[in-house]
């Protein structure tokens, strides 16, 4: 088999990977949006998590919280959804504390725990990541580190994050950034996750 074709046949098997890597597009209504949207009186700010295997320590989601001109999670291929958070693509609106609690609850349990790393920036790179998030569109499964180095990458002072695949490696990589805080969150909740999203009072920020 001659090497133009080896080529040929790798580039059409990864066309059919990222095409069933497609992800579905979410675009909440205005009116929704508007409803939730929630302005952190913070400095401005990127978060970044990763969920990690407690047993394998492989990393398993990459997200991004953004406290710009509005607080909003990026999570890209995510599974978190719930009727009264508005998404649009992978952009999840009204990150209050209520929310932000929730979220991070529904990922940390027995079998995962989360590393929240932390670090201020000046307003005009929080809202350009706002904005490229909001522009990103939908992430196909498995592209969460990705997308997220992505975005980094465009932003001034995170030229250093290497564009990759790992969220473990993002998480070293946005680590080293100057200024960057880091805490673990760990809860002892079944693995099945469910209930989480099911008995959410989005009023309260309880878990009935």
């Amino acid at each position: 088999m001659s090497i133009r074709l080896i080529k040929l046949l790798v580039g059409l098997s990864f066309a059919v990977f990222l095409s069933g890597c497609a992800a579905d597009p979410v675009w909440a209504p205005d009116a929704d949006i508007e409803r939730v949207t929630y302005r952190h009186n913070g400095p401005p700010k990127l978060t970044l998590f990763t969920m990690v295997n407690v047993r394998s320590g492989a990393g398993a989601h990459t997200s991004m919280m953004i406290n710009a001109s509005q607080r909003v999670i990026w999570d890209p291929s995510g599974s978190f959804a719930h009727e009264t958070i508005p998404e649009r693509n992978d952009v999840l609106f009204g990150a209050n504390p209520r929310m932000v609690d929730f979220y991070t609850r529904y990922h940390a349990r027995e079998t995962f725990y989360v590393i929240v790393q932390e670090v201020e920036v000046p307003a005009a790179t929080a809202e350009k990541a706002l904005q490229l998030a909001m522009a990103n569109g939908a992430v196909g499964n498995a592209f969460c580190a990705h997308s997220t180095a992505g975005i980094l990458r465009q932003l001034p002072g995170f030229g250093s994050i290497p564009q990759q695949m790992y969220p473990n490696k993002l998480s070293a990589a946005f680590g080293k950034i100057p200024g960057v805080t880091s805490r673990t969150l760990r809860e002892d909740d079944s693995d099945d996750n469910s209930h989480v999203l099911r008995d959410y009072d989005p009023t309260t920020g309880t878990l009935n």
